[in-house]
């Protein structure tokens, strides 16, 4: 190994003067700030400039994460950690040695539905990536639950101002803080990639819609991103009010025969960041029932950061033309069951989800899903209508401007096909990151499949460094487009497949023309 002195480890960023550390044959700094602590005035405000610090300060460690639920949607096991507001710091990891020329850099948005997660939910996360391709890697916390993602800017006063789209807000502040500050850790502020999973790919395909983000990135990679999960200020203000309404029971709940008459900003202001995430949790619960369909954690068109829907901008040509990788996993809806039973998969949600489509129209959906309302169509019906087709519908528009290439995970142990899961959401993240040696990845592989698994693992994180540094892909994966829609079925053997599950895509594009 070679040597690493001390002062290759310190380096000077925003805000002051960090100190690294090497594991595992890498550099790592943590807990980095990128902004500051959105606390006391500061919370529901758009990310402030970092706060500078004296000395040299230890980067050794993770920051807090954001206040969670550890029973929220989606939640992973993960290590037991601080949860604090002022969680907005991120982690870089880079090679052992410099470079001739500054590297390729790549950040990662972790997903959870916008509830819950963290840049540390997958120990050793991107090691994999830095080993493999010499690039710099990038991950970060952001705010979750309502205090980032339900729009709360309808109580803004003059006195008291309150932004929309935070959580958005502090990934484009870590992008920011890339552009002016990787460069000392090898990088290459111009050659950046963004990518994300699920809400994380979700925040990758909205951002790609948000005009002060860009330049911030020169390539995407978004998978299973729910695409259409964002909503305009009309469908979100009810959600606000009805949380307001939440944490006034949480708070006096809490405190017994107190009635909790202050004003919704003193309610916001003033509640503890415990009682914000039980009040976010049981939104996040009701709102699928409510409003099926939707999740109340999402980007908001607000006019001003995020003009449009992402989809009105990959069709029409005002998303940024940056080369895009968009793809799901062959059965996204699997999982979504028990405490994750958020999508439209129950027959009260599917029926409402059709309540406007033409009988002949449903006839469609329910040919393309045979056996609804039966639990294995059901899945596949949810998944396919928060994961893949709005995935379609973005690749097809994105096309048009932008090289853009489509890829299905179908990659599953036999395990995962005998829970009835099969290449469910979020299977590709243990090959992307090469953690089929973890213990859940062993548990997954212990009846078979695991050494395919981890050569579909190896054949990803190619074809996503090689995007990485060049923009370039596998020469046998053809760009997509509207005519052929060329999509690369990874799996055992990869394949190409041109309008896979055709009978689907033109059931749900009858279906859009009503909804």
């Amino acid at each position: 190994m070679p040597q690493v002195l001390a002062s290759d480890l310190e380096v000077d960023v925003t805000g002051g003067a960090i100190r690294g550390v090497v594991q595992r044959g890498l550099r790592h700094w943590r807990g980095i700030p990128y902004a500051a602590p959105p606390t006391g005035r500061l919370r529901l405000r758009a990310p402030q400039p970092v706060i500078p610090w004296e000395g040299v300060r230890e980067a050794s460690r993770f920051g807090p994460i954001a206040p969670q639920h550890p029973r929220g949607p989606a939640a992973l096991p993960t290590l037991p950690t601080e949860q604090s507001e002022s969680c907005l710091t991120l982690n870089v990891i880079a090679p052992l040695t410099d470079a001739v020329r500054p590297r390729p850099v790549m950040v990662y948005v972790h997903g959870g539905a916008y509830a819950v997660g963290s840049s540390r939910e997958m120990p050793e996360q991107g090691e994999g990536l830095v080993h493999d391709g010499g690039v710099v890697f990038v991950n970060l916390n952001y705010r979750l639950g309502a205090l980032g993602w339900l729009d709360l800017s309808p109580y803004s006063t003059p006195e008291r101002p309150i932004e929309s789209n935070l959580g958005l807000r502090d990934v484009i502040a870590a992008l920011e803080w890339v552009r002016d500050n990787i460069a000392e850790f090898g990088g290459d502020p111009g050659n950046v990639t963004l990518f994300g999973e699920s809400a994380g790919a979700n925040a990758v395909t909205t951002l790609l819609a948000v005009p002060r983000a860009r330049g911030l990135f020169a390539r995407a990679i978004a998978e299973s991103s729910p695409v259409e999960a964002v909503y305009d200020a009309a469908t979100v203000r009810p959600w606000a009010e009805d949380f307001v309404g939440i944490l006034r029971e949480v708070i006096e709940a809490r405190h017994p025969g107190v009635t909790d008459t202050r004003t919704p900003v003193e309610v916001l202001d003033h509640a503890s960041a415990a009682a914000w995430v039980l009040a976010t949790q049981r939104l996040t619960r009701e709102t699928p029932e409510r409003n099926p369909g939707t999740t109340a954690l999402a980007p908001v068109i607000d006019g001003e950061l995020l003009p449009e829907r992402p989809v009105d901008a990959f069709r029409d040509g005002t998303a940024a033309p940056v080369p895009l990788i968009i793809g799901t996993n062959d059965r996204e809806g699997s999982l979504f069951r028990g405490r994750l039973d958020i999508l439209a998969t129950t027959a009260k949600r599917i029926e409402a989800i059709m309540v406007r489509t033409p009988a002949e129209d449903i006839q469609r959906i329910r040919d393309a899903y045979p056996g609804l309302p039966k639990p294995r169509a059901a899945f596949d019906l949810g998944g396919d209508h928060a994961f893949w087709i709005p995935s379609v519908w973005a690749a097809e528009g994105h096309s048009r401007y932008a090289p853009t290439y489509m890829y299905r995970f179908d990659m599953a142990p036999r395990l995962a096909k005998l829970l009835g899961l099969d290449a469910t959401h979020g299977i590709e993240l243990f090959a992307v990151f090469d953690r089929t040696s973890t213990r859940f990845g062993k548990i997954m592989g212990s009846l078979g499949g695991a050494k395919a698994f981890e050569r579909a693992g190896r054949r990803v994180r190619t074809n996503w460094l090689r995007f990485a540094a060049r923009g370039e892909v596998d020469p046998g994966w053809p760009p997509y487009d509207a005519e052929q829609r060329r999509t690369l079925i990874i799996d055992e053997v990869d394949r190409v497949e041109s309008d896979p599950r055709s009978e689907r895509r033109i059931a749900w594009e009858r279906f859009v023309k009503h909804a």
